[in-house]
């Protein structure tokens, strides 16, 4: 029994027990009560994005089947590089991803699904498989859980308004009427709530750009830390809610890293700790440990390589090369926003106490303590062109060497900006990303988590876009960099 009365998922509330006690019977059952007339089984495809195939409800016994056995789909359609001659693959609901969709002409539930082959064995490229091997090996290796989630930055565009107009760079949890599209904010986080989809918050971000013919205003949305698989999914799903609610207002949602020849860019930074038995592991009486001293390690160790998944296209590159709030070198500090690892604020103990008893004079009510301490790791990587799935994993993979590496401790003290300030760059390049991964692929490919022939495929296409000329010569020329801006405006 959940026992929750603000629950904001409604099948929740309806069956009365946590979303991963779901089963194929409780779904149906829901349906029943709710009335719905279709079911959409979803999944992440070769791209990153959310693929949907519609099923009527035709019967009771034929929602059972859907429900329980899933679909067959063409798996070469889906992913690049597949055989033809041996294509079809299956997806299996995952009962506890349901959620009701918010969008659709016809009311429908929808359920996350996980690909597997002709023998019945997990897909090997598949995303959520791929995501799920590394952070079992993570935790059969550690004992520790890696608990994940995204900043997720993004850009509605509109045509310029002409009263209380947007001010350049000045969006930074804003307001209205100065702050724009709070209505959009609100529906998304409404949505994704009632999908299931942990949530810390919305607010406007820093970036206002106002152009002659349109104006583009930036916005965030900061999930809740849950295992690195779930985190994966509920970063697809809210990519997606946000460009549904911002196509019914009539507005172009884009999560690229660069939008503009002037401005902030869309980073997706990530947070993550590690968990044992519930309790936080990377923290201690004096902050963070030995433990998160070395997690911190392998982030830095993997990050030319890790570029790979989190930073996917030329503008990606324009981005680091902007400065600003993106990182600037490889190393990490306690709060430090030009570091790629950040070791954000974290309230507690008695800093939490005095600052609740003076903000509330009188207060005599106890301070509730969280269930897991809050203390995060940020890697400031990622943007809006990552492949999600395979970022996670490889955090997952990153986080596995660093605790098991002996030179870790040592690695994370000479990368630290309180010891200097000249630190390793990251690649300046997609290829100079294939290069790094290339050269770290045998850690992605241990223990079966990324297949060889996918690190293949994406060297190729890291490869293939030869951007290294197109990033210098859009960093000089505005009309080349608004281009190729323009052809990587739909990522993610």
């Amino acid at each position: 029994m959940t026992g929750d009365a603000l629950e904001p998922h409604p099948i929740v509330r309806l069956l009365d027990k946590p979303s991963a006690d779901f089963t194929a019977g409780d779904l149906v059952q829901a349906i029943e009560q709710l009335g719905l007339r279709q079911v959409n089984l979803r999944y992440v495809g070769g791209d990153g994005r959310l693929k949907t195939v519609a099923f009527p409800i035709n019967s009771r016994e034929h929602l059972i089947e859907v429900l329980t056995r899933g679909e067959r789909v063409d798996g070469s359609s889906v992913f690049a590089g597949t055989d033809p001659d041996a294509s079809d693959v299956y997806i299996v609901p995952r009962h506890r991803t349901a959620f009701l969709n918010p969008f659709g002409e016809r009311p429908s539930l929808d359920v996350l699904c996980s690909f597997y082959d002709d023998a019945g064995k997990p897909l090997p490229y598949a995303r959520e498989q791929i995501v799920r091997r590394a952070a079992e090996a993570l935790s059969e290796e550690t004992g520790m859980t890696l608990e994940a989630f995204g900043e997720l930055e993004y850009y509605l565009v509109d045509e310029p308004e002409r009263i209380y107009p947007v001010e350049e760079e000045r969006g930074y949890q804003e307001s209205g009427p100065f702050s724009k599209h709070q209505r959009v904010r609100e529906q998304v986080l409404g949505h994704l709530c009632a999908m299931g989809v942990a949530l810390k918050y919305a607010h406007g971000e820093v970036g206002n750009i106002l152009e002659d013919d349109r104006q583009l205003v930036q916005h965030e949305i900061e999930l809740q830390p849950v295992p690195v698989e779930q985190a994966a999914d509920n970063l697809v799903l809210a990519k997606w809610v946000v460009r549904e609610v911002a196509h019914s207002h009539g507005l172009e949602a884009t999560f690229a890293p660069l939008v503009s020849g002037k401005g902030a860019g869309n980073g997706l930074h990530i947070h993550s700790r590690l968990v044992r038995n519930g309790a936080s592991t990377i923290v201690g009486k004096e902050g963070i440990n030995d433990i998160g001293r070395r997690l911190i390690a392998g982030y830095l160790a993997a990050a030319k390589a890790l570029t790979a998944f989190g930073n996917t296209v030329p503008t990606s590159y324009l981005r680091f090369a902007d400065g600003d709030e993106s990182p600037e070198g490889i190393c990490w500090g306690m709060k430090d926003r030009t570091g790629l690892v950040r070791v954000p604020l974290a309230w507690g103990g008695d800093v939490l106490a005095g600052m609740i008893a003076h903000a509330n004079p009188g207060n005599t009510e106890p301070v509730p303590e969280p269930a897991t301490d809050p203390q995060t790791v940020e890697l400031r990587l990622g943007d809006g062109s990552a492949d999600v799935h395979l970022l996670l994993a490889g955090m997952a993979v990153a986080a596995k060497r660093g605790l098991s590496d002996s030179g870790s401790l040592e690695l994370a003290e000479r990368l630290s900006t309180a010891n200097h300030d000249d630190f390793e760059r990251l690649p300046t390049s997609c290829a100079e990303s294939a290069d790094a991964l290339e050269a770290d692929r045998e850690m992605f490919e241990s223990n079966g988590v990324f297949p060889g022939a996918l690190i293949d495929a994406l060297l190729v296409g890291l490869r293939e876009t030869d951007d290294a000329p197109l990033v210098e010569k859009a960093a000089k020329d505005d009309a080349a960099r608004e281009e190729l801006i323009r052809r990587h405006w739909y990522v993610g």
